[in-house]
């Protein structure tokens, strides 16, 4: 099955040293002063070396730990992300990390830095969907895709829908229907984590523009060839 997935010193000031012989205090400190953290409100723990302000660290922290920002949820956050941007670009591509910031549909997202002339540190691992997750995801894809283009503003699924559909994908002679329904709910719990789902009231899903940044249009026609010739191989069974 295919798969679908400069930092500045601070120094302190020192005195002159007089003209007049003996001990100064700079000099018996190594000849620069330390700047106790309360009159350096730069800063924000000790032996803070950075130069970003605080709010935009929080939000390169947050780029780096979750696979998504989301504008309309983090209104702050992309705020500052916007009036910060070139210097976070800065800070990522340090550690050979992509930003992708889509105006658009208001998210902005991390890539791994990919080179076949660079010899590259891998940072961010590849989390491959599972089998279900995979028939899941494909199918909020085609539901989007369809409705969007019927004009629809907010696309909706029931979880009944997405299981019996991905069902029909497992082997029918596999009576272990229970596992594979467990597998489809996990699947279905993953892609609401991630915020391609969201849970409207209970066993009813909105969709989230998400799901067409995971899921392009040319990886959702492999990803139906796939399934189509899974389908034949079931019938020539």
């Amino acid at each position: 099955m295919p798969e679908t997935t400069t930092t500045e010193l601070r120094d302190g000031t020192g005195t002159a040293p007089d003209a007049v012989p003996g001990p100064h205090p700079a000099q018996d400190e190594g000849f620069i002063a330390p700047v106790p953290m309360e009159e350096d409100p730069s800063e924000l723990f000790a032996g803070d070396s950075g130069t970003l302000d605080a709010d935009v660290r929080r939000v390169l922290v947050r780029l780096l730990q979750r696979r998504f920002l989301v504008a309309d949820k983090n209104r702050a956050q992309w705020r500052t992300l916007l009036e910060n941007q070139q210097v976070i670009e800065s800070r990522l591509h340090d550690l050979f990390v992509h930003l992708v910031v889509d105006h658009d549909r208001g998210v902005a997202y991390k890539k791994q830095v990919r080179s076949a002339e660079l010899d590259v540190p891998v940072l961010l691992r590849d989390d491959a969907y599972s089998r279900a997750e995979t028939l899941v995801l494909v199918h909020l894809r085609t539901v989007f895709q369809r409705e969007q283009s019927a004009g629809e503003v907010s696309v909706r699924v029931d979880v009944e829908e997405l299981e019996q559909t991905a069902l029909t994908y497992f082997d029918p002679d596999d009576t272990n229907v229970a596992a594979h329904q467990r597998e489809i709910r996990a699947a279905i719990a993953r892609l609401e984590r991630e915020g391609l789902i969201e849970e409207e009231s209970q066993g009813r899903f909105r969709v989230t523009p998400l799901v067409e940044i995971v899921l392009s249009n040319s990886r959702l026609a492999e990803l139906r060839e796939w399934l189509r010739q899974q389908g034949t191989q079931e019938v020539a069974r």
